[in-house]
């Protein structure tokens, strides 16, 4: 297992992060506990979580992956894990957070309290990398990094992170931080995959400059990349078979993936793989890893035997070749999902 360092942080983590989002509704407490164990004793130490965790959003049962997480970080040495979790920002965007009754933004009042609520349901009295889920706009980054900072220097958070950011929002908080002497951001998680290359248009020169690491999550494109979704298939409890039935927001996103050019593009990148001998989501996750921007690359499973493939990818790295053929297929398949 490869490690690299979070930014410019002193915190130093797996180049695979086991994410948690699923944990409490298609993955039930048992199954959880035993992939978080196997992910351990794989060597990963990083894992990454979230206020309005598990998915899809719902007040029945939002917070429940928080506590999951919390009963199994008991079971281990505390300094031995690097936990990641996140506050829901604004919800205007596919994520509606059951939290606070949706009323949720990245002002004091609110990562106060969320804050508060993920130490006590993680069971810890710090969290190594606090991230900010969605970026909110309409607030001032003055407020939202101030108050970020204050949970760095009381302690309470190590190094912060943001997610699903812009180019321009991670150059806004990054100039507030510098203004205002406070910490600042290490870490972006966005989405980044062989089917969503969008990052290297810019954000990718972002990190490079600024010294911020990605976090990049669903570089198995959401499954799309062990083409499970090939020849119109929606496989029985995937998630995104469920969210193309759920309407609204959820069907709008899930579409965003599972689409005729994002389908094709996985069955090439497939073809490749297997003329290399390798598991099409080993592929993805290596593929993922080898980019100079990228600290960990976070993976997720539903059930414990996806883990096999994934674990396989540990210590992989792609041949030239390889990464030659996959460029030559995002230029004829440009940006699949949109």
């Amino acid at each position: 297992m490869q490690h690299r360092r979070l930014g410019t942080s002193a915190i130093v983590v797996s180049d695979i992060c086991m994410g948690t989002m699923t944990f409490g509704s298609q993955t039930d407490e048992a199954t959880a506990l035993r992939v978080l164990d196997r992910s351990y004793d794989a060597g990963i130490n990083f894992y990454d979580t979230a206020e309005g965790y598990p998915v899809p959003p719902d007040t029945k049962w939002v917070g429940v992956t928080e506590e999951i997480v919390g009963k199994w970080l008991k079971t281990k040495p505390r300094d031995a894990i690097i936990l990641a979790t996140k506050v829901s920002g604004p919800s205007h965007v596919w994520f509606k957070s059951p939290k606070r009754n949706g009323m949720t933004a990245l002002d004091r009042r609110n990562i106060m309290v969320a804050v508060e609520d993920s130490l006590i349901k993680l069971g810890t009295d710090y969290i190594d990398l606090y991230q900010t889920h969605w970026p909110d706009h309409g607030t001032a980054y003055d407020e939202t990094m101030d108050v970020l900072d204050e949970l760095v220097r009381a302690g309470k958070v190590r190094v912060l992170g943001c997610s699903n950011e812009t180019a321009w929002g991670l150059m806004k908080s990054i100039a507030a931080s510098e203004k205002l002497g406070a910490a600042r951001y290490h870490t972006i998680q966005n989405n980044f995959s062989l089917i969503n290359r969008r990052f290297e248009d810019e954000l990718a020169q972002v990190c490079r400059q600024e010294g911020v690491s990605l976090i990049p999550y669903s570089p198995i494109g959401g499954g799309v990349l062990a083409t499970k979704y090939s020849a119109g298939a929606r496989p029985q409890g995937a998630r995104f078979s469920n969210y193309l039935a759920m309407g609204g927001r959820q069907e709008a996103m899930a579409r965003r993936f599972v689409n005729d050019k994002s389908v094709t593009a996985a069955e090439r990148y497939a073809a490749l793989a297997a003329e290399h001998g390798i598991d099409p989501v080993t592929f993805a996750v290596a593929w993922s890893k080898q980019h100079d921007f990228v600290a960990s690359t976070i993976v997720g499973v539903s059930s414990e035997d996806q883990l096999d493939p994934i674990l396989a990818a540990i210590d992989l790295v792609l041949p030239d070749d390889a990464m030659k053929a996959v460029n030559g297929i995002s230029r004829e398949i440009m940006y699949p999902m949109g």
